[in-house]
């Protein structure tokens, strides 16, 4: 059975998953909404789709699904609504702008006995899927260590409407950090401890985009941050999510084993090659997954929770891994700010690899 997606929020990210949407016969998008309604209506338009409002888009008994694609500050609001509408709902990333509001959602989900997804979707791909294979089979034996770096400018210099980003629920770790902080999670397990040490570098920021080009952006929240994980299974890792940097070298991510390395590509991207080096060889050997190096797959997590919630399992990218990751960006932060280590509270589980269908 093919389940009836609503979208609100018709932004940048909206068209990949309309896009896509052909992709995966396990969801049909047929409505959208926004609060700008002329946007709505232009995506309507170009995809063939009812544009709708926000309150009758989540009281329509055709939708099963809401696609939640608003700004991170309101994703609380907007998922909270869906859910008292009894409707199942996947949300862009992260799951709320605090680790409090995440959980409010998490316990109204169980509640009204809907499904909760969440973004990232990118550890679906085949590199990182790849890399859990490997981890798995044992090519690089016991897990020891990782590290995540998203060393980079920020995002005024492209982004048509960048201030969001530099607001409470902003910053690199709450944009970024999901993604490596997802993919770290769905290959090492869950994390037990956190420390983190943040830094606002520039109080002001400059947009170089076309459309609002010399607005000044007043920065609210860090944009140099740096976290020490530990996990439940034993493994540390280091990361490093920045705003600040105008150029660097080092890798994505990187899994450390007794017997190898595992460097993995860029987790914001799908199907990019692995490099796996062994304990006995000389040189790094490229491993490239199945599918296309450039395909967005932007999608795979709905469509995993839309057969999810057919066939009564837990989806892969669900709303216990999202709170987790959430927790762990919350926890980085508040290291940093009150001079101790963080104790993890929730709880989530390794999500299955997508070859034990």
């Amino acid at each position: 059975m093919t389940l009836k997606v609503g979208i609100v929020g018709c932004g940048n990210i909206s068209n990949i998953y309309l896009k896509n949407s052909y992709r995966f016969p396990e969801f049909d998008i047929i409505a959208c909404a926004d609060l700008n309604i002329e946007k709505a209506q232009a995506t309507a338009v170009e995809f063939n789709i009812k544009h709708l409002s926000v309150d009758e888009l989540m009281a329509s008994p055709d939708i099963d699904i809401i696609l939640n694609l608003t700004v991170p500050q309101a994703h609380k609001e907007v998922t909270l609504q869906a859910i008292t509408n009894k409707k199942h709902i996947y949300s862009e990333k992260p799951l709320a702008t605090t680790f409090s509001d995440g959980n409010k959602i998490i316990d109204a989900a169980r509640e009204q006995h809907v499904i909760l997804g969440s973004a990232p979707d990118t550890f679906l791909g085949g590199s990182i899927q790849l890399a859990g294979e490997l981890i798995e089979d044992g090519a690089i034996g016991k897990v020891i260590g990782a590290t995540a770096f998203m060393m980079a400018r920020g995002p005024e210099s492209w982004h048509p409407n960048p201030a969001f980003f530099y607001q409470a629920g902003g910053g690199p770790m709450f944009d970024m950090g999901p993604y490596y902080l997802t993919a770290l999670v769905s290959l090492l397990g869950p994390l037990n401890r956190i420390t983190g040490s943040t830094q606002l570098s520039f109080p002001e920021r400059k947009i170089t985009s076309p459309d609002k080009y010399g607005e000044k952006i007043t920065v609210q929240v860090p944009t140099h941050v740096t976290g020490i994980l530990d996990f439940e299974a034993g493994a540390t890792a280091t990361i490093i999510t920045s705003f600040d940097v105008f150029a660097s070298r080092t890798p994505f991510i990187e899994i450390y084993g007794e017997e190898g390395t595992i460097s993995l590509p860029d987790p914001n991207h799908f199907n990019h090659s692995l490099l796996v080096k062994q304990f006995d060889e000389v040189d790094w050997k490229e491993m490239k997954p199945k599918g296309e190096v450039e395909e967005n797959l932007r999608g795979i997590g709905l469509a995993d929770m839309a057969s999810a919630v057919e066939s009564g399992r837990m989806p892969r990218a669900n709303g216990d891994m999202a709170l987790h990751v959430l927790e762990a960006m919350h926890g980085i932060h508040e290291s940093s700010t009150s001079g101790r280590h963080y104790q993890m509270k929730s709880k989530c589980k390794k999500p299955i690899l997508l070859k034990y269908l």
